[in-house]
């Protein structure tokens, strides 16, 4: 199979897989031993509601409320991939695994990157004063 990233806004809110069986947001009742797991409700766009795992669920979702909260996350994804790249360019077989006009650009690409996540880190200073 092939591999997908997707991308969505949801509404959620916590609440206990008791609590979601109670609102008829499971299937299968909860045995007593998870009936307080913590969790969340969550609300699709089209409707759809269901209810997630709290570890789950915090894996897949970052709050996104406001300017400042988007620009966060904005910066912690692009700091781990930056990362990702940083240690591929110090592979002993870089070049061999890319090609040296891929190393190149990655080198470039870097760079930006770094640059990006200094823009960024400051915007989000001037934001919390």
């Amino acid at each position: 199979m092939k591999k997908y990233i997707g991308t969505k806004q949801i509404e959620a809110e916590p609440m206990t897989r008791g609590d979601a069986w109670g609102k008829h947001l499971l299937r299968e009742k909860p045995s007593t031993e998870n009936f307080d797991d913590e969790g969340y409700h969550v609300r699709y766009e089209y409707g759809y509601e269901s209810w997630s795992p709290k570890d789950v669920f915090e894996k897949a979702y970052k709050v996104a409320d406001t300017p400042l909260d988007r620009m966060y996350i904005e910066y912690n994804e692009l700091m781990d991939k930056h990362n990702k790249l940083v240690l591929f360019l110090g592979r002993k077989d870089a070049v061999e695994i890319a090609g040296e006009n891929q190393i190149t650009l990655m080198e470039v690409q870097k760079v930006q990157m770094h640059d990006y996540l200094l823009t960024l880190k400051e915007r989000i200073g001037l934001m919390k004063k």
